[in-house]
């Protein structure tokens, strides 16, 4: 490659990795770890932990049977459906959470009668795993529906001959092909989830130890003591770099299986 080239590729590269160089640098300095286990961090960690996990808990249960019927069945109007679902992947987090705010807060589609029973959403714990589970469940449903696809219809029918009911075939042939992919989606949503922020501040607030996420406490503060934001994102940046990681090594072990799979 002419050296021009290498000139321009190398300042790109630099563009992209300085400022996240300069986050590291910052945050893991000396009082990391002082600043790591003060009230304001901590509560963002763990209330993000925990919506984190109610949201992929959900996703699974909720997620799993949609994409396999979307993988294996055809229906009117399912390319629409499909399209729609994807839908949250493009739209900006604001809209996500003006759409979360106009379906479920007070005033809302929803709203009233939640109000009767008792339930109030927005601007609640609950709130924050909507948004997370809005914005981020599309993300397995793309992969579990990819891996669905991918499962060997010969292996299944194969199993169904020798006297496996479809349950069992279900959980002893289509599940485990299917799981790398189930995996992955898994991993890129429990990302999109912990990096939500618009939808959730919109639709959830950011209230200390109920709602603040670590990216609301990032950017709460911006406005009063810098530390804890440059700690936050110091972790955020470590996770970020761990899931890609972890992404690339489930694709390639999918691409062995695949590549492995007879047919």
């Amino acid at each position: 490659m002419p050296w021009p080239g290498v000139l321009l590729g190398g300042l790109f590269a630099a563009f992209l990795l300085l400022p996240t160089l300069a986050l590291l640098s910052r945050g893991l300095g000396a009082d990391f770890w002082v600043t790591l286990r003060s009230p304001a961090v901590l509560d963002a960690l763990r209330v993000s932990l925990w919506t984190t996990g109610v949201t992929l808990l959900v996703t699974v249960v909720t997620g799993t049977p949609l994409a396999y019927l979307l993988a294996r069945r055809e229906f009117p109007g399912r390319a629409l459906l499909d399209a729609l679902l994807d839908l949250p992947v493009v739209l900006p987090p604001v809209v996500a959470g003006l759409g979360l705010l106009l379906t479920f807060g007070r005033g809302g589609l929803l709203g009233p009668g939640l109000e009767l029973a008792g339930v109030s959403l927005a601007f609640s714990p609950a709130a924050v795993v909507l948004a997370q589970l809005f914005t981020a469940a599309p993300f397995y449903l793309r992969a579990a529906k990819a891996g669905f696809a991918a499962v060997d219809r010969d292996a299944e029918a194969a199993a169904l001959t020798d006297g496996a009911g479809r349950w069992a075939t279900f959980r002893f042939i289509t599940w485990p092909l299917a799981f790398p992919f189930l995996l992955e989606g898994l991993v890129l949503t429990w990302a999109r989830a912990l990096g939500e922020f618009g939808a959730t501040i919109l639709f959830a607030g950011s209230l200390q130890g109920r709602t603040r996420t670590v990216t609301l406490a990032i950017y709460g503060a911006l406005d009063s003591e810098l530390g804890p934001a440059l700690v936050l994102s110091a972790v955020m940046v470590v996770v970020a770099f761990s899931v890609l990681l972890a992404v690339r090594v489930l694709a390639a072990r999918r691409d062995r299986l695949n590549t492995s799979s007879p047919g």
